[in-house]
């Protein structure tokens, strides 16, 4: 099952929006985009990625916003054969493990920069979702990173 949501991100001058496609079983962030913008196109762009990438999922859960219930977000699911499951509405708490996610991008890396044009913030997002999955142990996985559970379940080959 995989899990979706948008944020903002301050930067020095304005903000960026983020979204992150997110594994929930393995807490592996699968594709992220930001946009200046809150439009569907960048969620439709990482969720595409994460297709390509890691496959499909049996579940994806968004909440009701509307960029995740506009047809271009919905048919890309539905013509993998993804069943849609949203969140009540009010009900962040079905979201959680994304806003937990939120926290971790906001007080290990966005607080602590001013990042001046979208581009620099991209920039520290990439290192830092690749020191998410690749580096950082997490609690709810026995001190384990997301990638190491993520390639322990498919039996894929972590690259070195």
């Amino acid at each position: 099952m995989w899990a979706t949501d948008i944020t903002y991100l301050p930067m020095a001058r304005g903000f960026v929006f983020l979204v992150d496609i997110l594994d929930l079983y393995s807490r592996k962030t699968r594709a992220w985009r930001t946009s200046t913008t809150m439009t569907t196109d960048f969620c439709v762009e990482a969720l595409e990625e994460a297709l390509t990438r890691f496959g499909c999922p049996e579940i994806f859960n968004t909440d009701q916003g509307s960029q995740f219930t506009a047809e271009a977000f919905t048919d890309v699911l539905k013509a993998h054969g993804v069943a849609i499951s949203m969140d009540g509405k009010g009900r962040w708490v079905d979201n959680v493990f994304v806003e937990r996610l939120w926290r971790s991008v906001k007080y290990a890396e966005v607080y602590l920069h001013a990042y001046d044009t979208p581009k620099e913030a991209d920039r520290a997002l990439s290192r830092y979702f690749a020191f998410y999955n690749t580096r950082r142990p997490h609690q709810a996985l026995d001190q384990r990173t997301p990638d190491a559970v993520y390639y322990a379940a498919t039996g894929l080959k972590q690259a070195a």
